[in-house]
């Protein structure tokens, strides 16, 4: 009996030790996953960091009164500004957020209502995904096929339907997604209430998904804020102010890729100061859209 003591002590020793030695392994591997995790989170900071350094260190030096009430200026000319440009992309930023909104919505409800399990809902929501991931200059070359061409001139409109085709998929899926995650309950206690579908939809899903979806908006609003590629098909540019939407119409974003490519000290000077006021009103919308977000949870 007691020379069964020490094998009985040896034979719980051993797992003991594997134990401590899994753990010391699990530790480690913690501590690299860790250490490479900080470093990446390190690494894009870093990146992030020095371009809002520089944006704010070269831009805000060429922001003055005149950025926002002279037009773009000619090569080495001592005064000019932005107000052409600025004016422009407001316009159609607006009118696209305006036109892609409500189709994006629409479609967006159909597709977390009404066609979860359908073939066109899954159509649908298929060529979506392809729209949200299209790079921005394939929507301007195609609206530059079937508009611009056609018509034989760029226009303001060409350009606000091109940034209007960038805004649809990202409201749809933000719609989509804002109203899946509404209870069922919701609506299952509306239906016992005899309330019609439409009714449950706008009165009840609708409305407890309502700032998820302008978070969407606004997130597509910042999108498009700063898009170049589509607007130089379409929009082109234009060195003066201008209202109408059937001639070529000034935005800040190719007017920032005009200028910074310039070897003009002006125009590089306003560009900058571009950069800043983009850089400026996406932080804002993205900061407002975030702060939606969290007020809906």
């Amino acid at each position: 009996m007691s020379a069964a003591a020490p094998v009985s002590g040896a034979s719980s020793a051993a797992p003991s030790a594997r134990k401590m030695a899994r753990h010391r392994a699990r530790k480690r591997t913690n501590a690299i996953a860790l250490a490479l995790s900080m470093g990446a989170m390190g690494f894009g900071l870093f990146w992030l960091a020095w371009i809002l350094f520089e944006t704010i260190w070269l831009g805000i030096g060429g922001i003055g009164l005149s950025v926002f009430t002279q037009m773009t200026p000619p090569p080495m000319a001592e005064t000019g500004g932005l107000a052409n440009a600025i004016f422009g992309s407001a316009v159609m930023v607006l009118l696209a957020t305006l036109l892609g909104t409500p189709i994006g919505i629409l479609a967006g409800i159909y597709l977390g209502e009404y066609g979860q399990k359908t073939w066109l809902g899954s159509a649908v929501r298929f060529i979506n995904d392809i729209l949200l991931s299209a790079p921005s200059i394939v929507i301007g070359l195609f609206i530059y096929a079937v508009v611009v061409a056609p018509l034989r001139g760029f226009s303001g409109f060409a350009g606000i339907l091109a940034l209007a085709l960038i805004v649809i998929p990202v409201v749809i899926r933000t719609t989509e997604n804002m109203l899946a995650l509404i209870p069922n309950a919701l609506r299952e206690a509306a239906y016992a209430l005899g309330t019609p579908k439409w009714k449950v939809v706008s009165s009840v899903t609708l409305k407890a998904a309502r700032a998820g979806v302008i978070t969407g908006v606004l997130l597509a609003l910042a999108r498009i804020a700063g898009e170049t590629a589509p607007l130089l098909f379409t929009a082109l540019s234009n060195q003066f102010w201008t209202s109408d939407l059937t001639q070529p119409m000034a935005s800040l974003p190719v007017t920032i890729f005009k200028f910074a490519m310039s070897p003009y000290e002006n125009w590089q000077k306003l560009a900058w100061a571009g950069v800043f006021l983009i850089t400026l009103g996406v932080l804002l919308l993205n900061i407002l859209a975030r702060v939606l977000f969290k007020s809906k949870h």
